[in-house]
Parts: C-alpha cells; structure tokens; sequence
C-alpha cells in the first residue's frame, strides 16, 4: 500500500511564494516519477512538474520560471517551490507517483492552494 501526505499549502498573496511538499510511504520502487498535478473549480485536472528518479524534469509552460520541483535522495520526499505566485495558480495540487515497474499510479489527497489579488 502507498500512502502520499502532502503538506505546505494554503493563503498567499499574487507575487508570493509558497513550498509543498509531498512524503510517500510504502512500495514505490526505486524507479518512479513524481510529481505535481493541480484542478481549480470547474477545470480539468492538470500538470504541473514532474521529476523521475534519474532527475529528469518536465514543467507546464505556464509554470516556467516560476515553479521548480526537485525530490530528496531518499527518493522518497518531492518538492514545489512556487514563486511569483499569481492567482490564476489557484486550485487544489495533488502529488502523484508513478511507478514504472508496475505501471501503477498513487494520488495524494490534495491540498488547496490560494493566491489572492
């Protein structure tokens, strides 16, 4: 069983910045993708940054710049540091693992994210 807790959300003002960070527990395999996916009201799920245990990063275009992820060397812990935070960024984020063994996915429970005007 893996379980994702997820932490570091909450209230920010535009141009703020903010760091979630999202522990996993359980069979994650050592090679897996982690990462950061986020939904604000009435939108579809969407990427945010990913990052694969070799280190390899994908960001949204429209994060560039101002998002950065990274993972610990446990490969256990991934990060999002967001900066110049507009609120447009609102929505709930949710960490995600992706285990390549198995092809199977984990979602975190989400945390809510807010950048107000």
């Amino acid at each position: 069983q893996v379980q994702l807790v997820e932490s570091g959300g909450g209230l920010v003002q535009a141009g703020g910045s903010l760091r979630l960070s999202c522990t996993a527990s359980g069979r994650i395999f050592s090679r897996n993708r982690m990462g950061w996916y986020r939904q604000a009201p009435g939108r579809q799920r969407e990427l945010v940054a990913t990052i694969t245990s070799g280190g390899t990063t994908n960001y949204a275009d429209s994060v560039k710049g101002r998002f950065t992820i990274s993972r610990d060397n446990a490969n256990t812990t991934v990060y999002l540091q967001m900066n110049t935070l507009k609120p447009e960024d609102t929505a709930v984020y949710y960490c995600n693992v992706f285990v390549f063994f198995s092809a199977n996915d984990y979602w975190g429970q989400g945390t809510q994210v807010t950048v107000s005007s």
